[in-house]
């Protein structure tokens, strides 16, 4: 039982320290940051321009579909490796397991082909 507690001190470690980034550097921010705006921060930057309306426009939907797909595309990759990895031990199970994934994979690549959310305009 103690061995077990051993093996598990470094992942307890670094869970730790995450955990005390995440709630340092927000509190640091809020309580060293500015607290409103002053007079030079609310001047025209680079430009001299004086900005007309917010500074932030809204992205069109098709940015936030094509950067999902980027994710499903890594997600498909990160469940490759371990299995090419491991091709061997895993006899016809493992092939055919794969078959059927990468079939469900090639059968989504085509429905959004079709769909027209790769055409970029």
């Amino acid at each position: 039982m103690n061995q077990i507690l051993i093996d598990y001190l470094p992942i307890a470690v670094l869970l730790g320290i995450a955990l005390f980034f995440a709630i340092l550097l927000p509190v640091l921010s809020l309580s060293l940051g500015p607290k409103r705006a002053s007079e030079r921060s609310l001047l025209p930057y680079e430009s001299g321009i004086t900005a007309i309306g917010e500074a932030q426009r809204r992205l069109p939907v098709k940015f936030y579909r094509i950067a999902v797909l980027f994710i499903l595309f890594d997600v498909d990759i990160i469940l490759l490796v371990p299995w090419a990895v491991t091709f061997r031990n895993l006899g016809t199970y493992g092939l055919v397991a794969m078959f059927i994934f990468m079939f469900m994979f090639i059968l989504g690549d085509v429905w959004v082909w079709k769909k027209g959310v790769l055409e970029w305009d």
